[in-house]
């Protein structure tokens, strides 16, 4: 084989193999299962919070999904919407620190949400809404540690919490961010261009992602996309570098 088409492979071998890590990084950002909105505000009431689990098995079906719920800074009122094809189960504890409300004080809040019987299958996403009489008023944050169980025995654990200054953990559990309430905010502490997702009782396609993931992805896809030319234009290079040899 000559020089230059031993070039033109090489070229191309690492152009193609740049571009399907980028774009399998890209891949990887839908397959998270996440909380919408992503924000709300500290105290906000009468509200919905939406998980989403998208499949990223090719040959199994998420069967069963378990969403744990924080305690030290609890969610009260949590009540579950009918999702077809799903059964809910919910857990309550009993909280160390019970919390005062203008209704009383509460001593047990939902610790677990647990559905099972429904199928979500490759290239789809399924959304589980849950509505909450009011989120805590004394944390910034809240992260639902989650279970995704799939057909063959396979859970994925996303249970990881992500470090100020470090890289997004590979499992990283859904986080909702909260925030002061101020005069921009709806009475359900959601910001006026911010909702939560819509019911959604059957899967969708998985090209429906947050908007933040969507961003992510189509940005690490462009930069695989000009790793791939820049690696063609050297070989253009290469192969005109070597005729312009052979003709002199």
């Amino acid at each position: 084989m000559s020089p230059i088409r031993t070039t033109l492979r090489r070229a191309g071998l690492v152009a193609a193999l740049t571009t399907a890590g980028v774009l399998a990084a890209a891949g990887a950002a839908f397959a998270h299962v996440t909380v919408h909105p992503e924000t709300y505000a500290k105290g906000a009431t009468d509200g919905v919070l939406t998980f989403r689990v998208p499949n990223e098995e090719d040959t199994a079906s998420t069967t069963k999904v378990q969403v744990f719920l924080p305690t030290d800074h609890p969610v009260l009122g949590v009540l579950v919407t009918p999702q077809e094809g799903w059964t809910a189960q919910v857990t309550t504890t009993k909280l160390k620190t019970p919390v005062k409300t203008d209704d009383g004080t509460i001593t047990e809040a939902v610790s677990e949400i647990t559905w099972t019987g429904g199928r979500i299958r490759h290239g789809q996403y399924q959304d589980f809404n849950v509505a909450f009489g009011q989120l805590p008023d004394d944390t910034d944050q809240l992260s639902f540690k989650t279970l995704q169980t799939y057909s063959d025995g396979n859970v994925v654990r996303w249970i990881e919490e992500a470090k100020k200054g470090a890289d997004e953990p590979q499992n990283p559990a859904p986080v909702l961010t909260l925030t002061a309430q101020d005069a921009g905010k709806g009475s359900d502490g959601t910001s006026g261009s911010a909702s939560s997702s819509s019911s959604s009782s059957a899967p969708a396609v998985a090209a429906d992602s947050t908007s933040s993931s969507d961003s992510t992805a189509r940005g690490l896809g462009i930069a695989g996309l000009v790793v791939g030319v820049l690696g063609l234009a050297a070989a253009g290079y290469t192969l005109a570098r070597g005729r312009g040899a052979r003709s002199e």
